[in-house]
């Protein structure tokens, strides 16, 4: 592990589900509406909106791949091994995965003093329902009640587990919110997406969305922009879907799929600012994670053209309102001395995705990416910063 002299607070850990995390707190008779189980061929799947959803091979996560199992893919795969052998066998579900206790000595054995928890599948089924926005807050109202009674929100002030928001009903986004705030959430997460409501897609910045984000902005509560299935079209130049990254016959081959997430955080963080969502509210923090940040400087680029093209549009340089108001957590293989130079050391959050297998096996082992940097920017990067983004600062 990673030797770092300052409490490491870890801005992208997650859980497993429990097998009745959507449906706990969910009417039995809703569940061919909104989310059921069911036994194809020996496997288990859930069935979202009457669709059988195949976004993961093995939704009981038992057995699951050990954390970090495909680190050695994300260093460039030096060796060129196959992916069904970098991923490893896997193992029966660890304790900490599902219990908030087990994961307190987890986290003690790997040096964090702190994380935000986020889900796994919470992340993918906004999209798979998308097409009926009253179900989709069904579905994630009482996924927040599970999350509440299995995790809770600032679990012994080490676990904090963000609820999910959706943007589906605007009314209903902001009733989550305010019994998120009741219930001591440091973050709300929601994904990368414009989303779908009873009147199609929106903008996440458009107008109607303004109770909900004058509430943020009044709470002083960070939203986090999390990676998900965002149901970004490949345009025909790929499969769509979100387990479709890979496809081949004969063997894995890559496509534009393996693009999507910085695609949909670019586009999601880019209208922020296009549509100056925070000139009107001036409160707002946005902390991007697990969405990379190679995009930020073509990104940073295009937003300098659109200034000079259109003058008067924006209050001041449209990047440096970037800067104020978002926060980026990169991929762990990023050049984050690059993104320090982009957006500033009081900006970047450290995240290791674990356990996913796309994350590291030891959280700390981030800190290796950093060792170009004075130790302050350092100790800013490891804790610091998310630290401060755990804190609400309210208006009033």
């Amino acid at each position: 592990m990673g030797q770092v002299d300052s409490p490491v607070f870890d801005a992208d850990n997650h859980y497993y589900e429990a097998l009745d995390a959507f449906t706990r707190h969910l009417d039995p008779s809703l569940g061919p509406r909104v989310i059921q189980w069911a036994e194809i061929e020996g496997r288990r799947y859930h069935v979202i909106g009457g669709q059988v959803s195949r976004a993961v091979t093995n939704p009981t996560f038992n057995p699951i791949a050990p954390a970090g199992a495909l680190v050695d893919y994300f260093r460039g795969n030096p060796d060129g091994r196959p992916m069904h052998e970098l991923i490893g066998t896997p193992e029966p579900i660890r304790p900490e995965y599902r219990d908030r206790d087990a994961r307190l000595a987890t986290m003690d054995a790997q040096g964090l003093a702190r994380v935000w928890l986020f889900p796994t599948l919470g992340m993918l089924y906004e999209e798979a329902l998308k097409h009926d926005p009253g179900a989709v807050v069904l579905l994630f109202r009482a996924f927040n009640r599970w999350l509440a009674e299995d995790w809770g929100m600032s679990y012994r002030d080490r676990i904090f587990a963000a609820p999910y928001i959706t943007l589906a009903d605007v009314a209903e986004a902001v009733f989550e919110l305010e019994w998120a705030l009741d219930q001591g959430a440091r973050s709300v997460v929601l994904r990368a997406a414009a989303p779908t409501t009873a009147s199609g897609p929106l903008s996440p910045a458009a107008d109607g969305f303004d109770p909900f984000w004058a509430r943020v902005n009044e709470a002083g509560i960070t939203v986090v922009v999390h990676a998900g299935d965002a149901g970004l079209s490949s345009n025909g130049y790929a499969a769509d879907g979100f387990s479709a990254s890979f496809k081949g016959g004969g063997g894995m081959r890559p496509s534009i799929k393996l693009f999507a997430i910085e695609r949909a955080a670019h586009d999601f963080l880019a209208t922020l600012i296009l549509e100056r969502l925070f000139d009107r509210f001036p409160n707002l923090r946005i902390a991007s994670v697990e969405n990379g940040s190679e995009f930020l400087g073509p990104l940073f680029r295009k937003l300098g053209t659109t200034a000079r093209r259109m003058p008067g549009y924006f209050r001041e340089d449209p990047v440096v309102t970037f800067r104020r108001h978002v926060w980026i957590n990169p991929f762990w293989e990023d050049d984050v001395d690059e993104i320090v130079d982009l957006v500033g050391d009081d900006r970047v959050i450290f995240g290791s995705d674990w356990p996913h297998v796309e994350g590291l096996p030891e959280p700390t082992d981030w800190v290796t990416e950093l060792q170009k940097l004075p130790p302050e920017s350092v100790s800013k990067i490891m804790g610091g910063n998310v630290s401060e983004l755990n804190e609400w600062r309210p208006t009033r």
